[in-house]
């Protein structure tokens, strides 16, 4: 509601009667006036604070959601944009872990590889293996898995295409390679594959 409406509402929640007209009532009128913009103010607050409690809204309370959810994630480093650190608390609100390579892929998709796409390495299995067939490998295959990300992302600070206070030598893809290989089951070798 806007200062004019609440201005509106107090004035009709004034008792009737002469008192509240002449000099008297003009004062009275000047107060509700001065009110009326406190109440509009409070009421904007109040609407803000109700688009806070969504993750993917948050804009006053970002940091508190970080505290909350243990964040900044040290695999993305201490220097993120505003919009990453909010999409880091999105992502750890609301994911839950998989352990299937559809997951891994959408994790891939939400850092910007939208390319991405998951990599079974075959063990030889009976039934499976054929005499003469070169691309199984051996029994320690079956514990690899991979990851084709379909480019590397393009940035990293170096020499000449640097701004002052950006991290020198920094590469944009070290954030993925650090969530997979944390969120990648203990006894399973993740290779990432950035095709150039």
């Amino acid at each position: 509601m806007t200062a004019d409406d609440y201005l509106s509402h107090l004035r009709a929640l004034l008792p009737p009667g002469p008192a509240w007209s002449g000099e008297m009532g003009a004062e009275v009128d000047e107060v509700l006036q001065c009110l009326a913009p406190e109440f509009a103010r409070v009421d904007a607050r109040g609407d803000a604070l109700l688009a806070e409690m969504d993750p993917r809204m948050v804009r006053e309370l970002l940091p508190d959601w970080e505290r909350v959810m243990a964040l900044p994630d040290p695999c993305l480093g201490p220097s993120q944009s505003f919009d990453d650190r909010r999409a880091a608390v999105f992502r750890r609100m609301f994911e839950v872990g998989d352990a299937r390579m559809e997951y891994y892929v959408q994790l891939a998709v939400s850092f910007g590889y939208t390319n991405a796409r998951g990599v079974e390495y075959r063990a030889p299995r009976f039934g499976r293996a054929r005499f003469g067939k070169s691309h199984f490998g051996t029994w320690a295959q079956q514990f690899f898995w991979g990851l084709r990300l379909g480019g590397a992302l393009a940035g990293g600070r170096r020499f000449g295409a640097t701004v002052w206070g950006e991290r020198f030598g920094g590469n944009p893809n070290e954030g993925l390679e650090c969530v997979v290989r944390r969120e990648a089951h203990a006894h399973t070798v993740v290779m990432l594959d950035f095709e150039t």
